[in-house]
């Protein structure tokens, strides 16, 4: 019984650091369009958005709900298997952030716990229908949903104010930059923030602490909440400067009608518990008031290499989850190894980072890729 405390101790501690990971990987689906425009300096962005984002935490459970009962079977599930999915979110997670991918932590964290439940308990341990219904069919449709919707809103933005001043009209559409940054932030803690809800309820339902079918409990709530949040603050200026500065240059009209559109799809998705990727959502988002405003550059080199992070992100994720699990699954010295070798792995990748470091200074500088440019 010590050993599964224990145990059960070190997965919670495994999806809290991954929330953290969450919160800092994602600040840029709130907040880059704000700090690229000038609506925001960017550690006050960041600070709004930490604390919405933990406000925001409180507000739904439907997809922690997905998560802990939905897309694996919570009677097959072990915490070791927990714990290997989660090593394959956060290297994923960690590697996307050095390369400035805004890649999507949440099919991330899908990727690993389905690749590790499937190797630890076999094919029936994963619920293919809700992957499908839940996960994959919103990754396609919710980023073309939001691309659309802030075409057409840009567009008619541009044309409601084109005999308007320009400083007048950029002045108004900051203040309203704030107003949908914020909602961004509030949204994202009712949908990412519950991933986390969910995976350490899918560990006290695994361990019978909790019944089968539960919902998290308050503290739970309050701990991925908080974790998220705080990861927001750090900022993860990599992944800012390129959604803010690299996908399309963006003025104050593109920037509120990017985070408005978001909004409005992330908090549907929510309440219908559908566990969509923020991070796609916003892209698409921004990549359409690029398309919305006359003669606006889209850097389609970059949204090229988006898309491919994209479509990667969950098989790359569920293969580590996969490999780990295979180690993890074998007892207490496989869940050593497997820890001390994802945490080889994230120190490597901080130090990369190291190399070239992005932060407030420097965020709103046009990251250096090739690009490919279309009118």
């Amino acid at each position: 019984m010590e050993h599964v405390t224990f145990l059960v101790v070190v997965v919670i501690i495994t999806a809290l650091a991954f929330d953290f990971t969450n919160g800092f990987h994602d600040t840029a689906n709130a907040m880059a369009t704000s700090i690229a425009t000038g609506a925001l300096r960017p550690k006050v962005a960041v600070a709004i958005s930490g604390v919405l984002n933990i406000v925001g935490a409180f507000l739904s459970v439907e997809v922690a709900k997905t998560i802990s009962g939905g897309i694996v079977d919570d009677k097959l599930v072990t915490p070791p298997m927990v714990f290997a999915g989660l090593i394959g979110a956060i290297l994923w997670n960690l590697l996307t952030w050095l390369f400035g991918l805004p890649s999507s932590s949440s099919h991330a964290l899908f990727g690993g716990l389905i690749g590790a439940v499937w190797v630890g308990a076999g094919m029936r341990g994963v619920h293919f229908d809700t992957v499908l219904q839940k996960i994959l069919i919103p990754a396609l449709a919710s980023p073309l949903i939001a691309g659309f919707v802030a075409m057409t809103a840009t567009y008619l933005a541009y044309t409601i104010t084109a005999k308007a001043r320009h400083d007048s009209v950029t002045r108004t559409f900051r203040f309203g930059q704030i107003v949908s940054a914020s909602l961004v932030s509030l949204a994202h803690g009712t949908n990412d923030a519950q991933k986390t809800m969910g995976v350490i309820t899918l560990t006290l339902i695994s361990t019978g602490t909790l019944a089968s079918g539960s919902g998290p409990p308050i503290w739970v709530i309050a701990a991925a909440g908080v974790t998220i949040g705080l990861g927001t603050y750090l900022g993860g200026w990599r992944i800012i400067r390129t959604m803010g500065k690299g996908i399309t240059e963006i003025e104050s009209p593109q920037g509120f009608a990017a985070e408005a559109s978001a909004t409005t799809v992330i908090l549907a998705s929510s309440h219908l518990g559908f566990a969509l990727s923020t991070t796609q959502v916003v892209s698409g988002a921004i990549l359409g008031t690029g398309l919305g405003r006359r003669l606006a550059q889209v850097r389609w080199g970059l949204a090229g290499r988006m898309a491919l992070a994209w479509l990667l992100t969950l098989p790359a994720a569920a293969a580590v989850g996969g490999v780990a699990a295979a180690v993890a699954t074998t007892g207490t010295l496989g869940v050593t190894i497997a820890a001390l070798v994802a945490l080889a792995a994230s120190a490597g990748l901080y130090a990369a980072s190291r190399r070239d470091p992005v932060h407030a200074g420097n965020v709103n500088d046009v990251p250096a890729v090739p690009q490919q440019v279309a009118a």
